[in-house]
């Protein structure tokens, strides 16, 4: 029985910690990030959804459509998924200073966290996920990684509990 323990609670302990990386641990790097600036204007995106094994289960692209006004990005996004399901999601996300923001939309419980340092943005937010007709509170852990002025890549982990339940990967382009 101890074994079992013991095993047990070695799982959960890898199982629940989390990723070390910080947004901080990029703030020396380029090219830099301005999470408002490449959202403004019309923004393409292609992506897949993996479960917790790694199986794509579901692939989409996207349309994004930002505008900022100084304070506020407004983000409109169309996700058109290949099992012919169409999601929209508006963010309003305020900027507080050169490194932190906040969001929210329609589907996301309270405010959306972000930090942007060097080529990074990683957004801290539970989403209101649909499955099987009623909805679940999922947590995410989403990064962007810009790449050029042109690409960005975009890893998030979704949590449910603290145990990973999928992945989406996205590939942005802006027009």
């Amino acid at each position: 029985m101890k074994i079992i323990f013991t095993l047990l609670f070695t799982f959960l302990l890898i199982s629940c910690s989390g990723n070390n990386m910080k947004p901080i641990d990029f703030k020396d790097q380029k090219p830099r990030l301005i999470i408002e600036d490449y959202l403004s204007g019309d923004v393409r995106a292609w992506g897949i959804l993996q479960n917790r094994s790694g199986k794509v289960i579901r692939q989409f692209s996207a349309e994004l459509n930002g505008s900022w006004d100084g304070n506020q990005l407004i983000l409109n996004e169309k996700f058109n998924w290949s099992d012919g399901e169409v999601q929209k999601r508006q963010w309003k996300i305020n900027k507080i200073d050169e490194h932190n923001y906040e969001g929210v939309a329609g589907d996301v419980v309270g405010k959306a966290k972000g930090y942007s340092y060097g080529p990074t943005f990683k957004f801290e937010y539970v989403l209101l996920v649909p499955v099987k007709g009623r909805e679940m509170k999922i947590t995410f852990d989403d990064w962007i990684f810009k790449q050029n002025d042109e690409i960005a890549i975009n890893r998030a982990t979704m949590t449910k509990f603290g145990i990973k339940v999928a992945e989406l990967t996205v590939l942005f382009q802006k027009n």
